[in-house]
């Protein structure tokens, strides 16, 4: 499969150092200065092939949905996330807690490429409202989740909560994946499409209707194959997508430690 976009983040300014001619699949940058770091495991990624028009229309002012095969590409991402300060310190009853996000990739007027975040829901209210005052005015909501794993098999469940929050579809929302986790990927069989659909080092939002975006340094992706044995979602259409059509390409990974950098105007 051959496609018309990169997967790599652009041109380096601020507290991120350049990493020269980094392979595809490895960041091209260092965040040595990070204002948080997360650790993201036993990821699924789920994604479908959507009408880049259809995407397009959801997108702010000045940034456009990027395709491969002149598809645009919708993820639904579940996973569990672990939140910790620069120098590593966690509170594991705050900072630990499942997640699920709903995104689709893009190009700023640069030319710099990442990911727009259409809805991430969380497990934990309290990082809910923090993510939502921040810099980066996230579209977070808070939802009852879970996460379980028997054997290769791996299953989420997410319930959005009616929030007083406010914001698109803010409840009731439900989501229920299971996969079969099958063999790991050797790193040098990862294809150009796969590096597409994961590696992704920045991430795009709108504050004060102002783009701002914000960098993320991890190793490669450690991928599996995976099968979807239940896709029962609505998280794709309360974002205000079509349903997606067919089955999903699967992946699964066990996890990344990553260094997340600050807002850039």
């Amino acid at each position: 499969m051959t496609g018309n976009a990169g997967a790599t983040g652009g041109g380096v300014t601020g507290n991120a150092g350049v990493t020269a001619a980094a392979p595809q699949g490895d960041c091209p940058f260092t965040v040595d200065r990070p204002i948080m770091r997360q650790r993201w495991e036993r990821l699924t990624f789920l994604h479908w092939a959507f009408d880049p028009d259809a995407v397009q229309r959801l997108l702010p002012p000045g940034l456009t949905a990027e395709t491969w095969d002149g598809a645009a590409w919708v993820g639904l991402v579940p996973f569990y996330m672990r939140v910790a300060t620069p120098a590593g310190r966690r509170v594991p009853w705050v900072s630990n807690f499942c997640e699920t996000n709903v995104r689709t990739y893009v190009r700023d007027p640069s030319g710099r490429s990442g990911i727009w975040f259409f809805s991430l829901d969380a497990a934990r209210l309290g990082a809910v409202v923090v993510a939502r005052a921040t810099p980066y005015r996230l579209p977070y909501f808070w939802a009852s989740m879970r996460l379980g794993q028997r054997g290769d098999e791996s299953a989420y469940l997410a319930q959005r909560y009616r929030s007083p929050l406010g914001g698109l579809h803010c409840g009731p929302v439900t989501s229920r994946v299971r996969v079969a986790v099958g063999e790991p990927i050797p790193a040098h069989q990862v294809s150009a499409f796969e590096h597409f659909l994961t590696a992704r080092w920045m991430l795009f939002s709108v504050t004060g209707g102002r783009p701002t975006a914000a960098r993320a340094c991890h190793s490669r992706w450690p991928l599996h194959r995976a099968t979807a044995q239940l896709v029962d979602d609505q998280l794709i259409t309360a974002a205000g997508l079509p349903a997606p059509g067919g089955e999903p390409l699967v992946h699964y990974s066990p996890g990344v430690d990553v260094a997340i950098g600050g807002p850039e105007k």
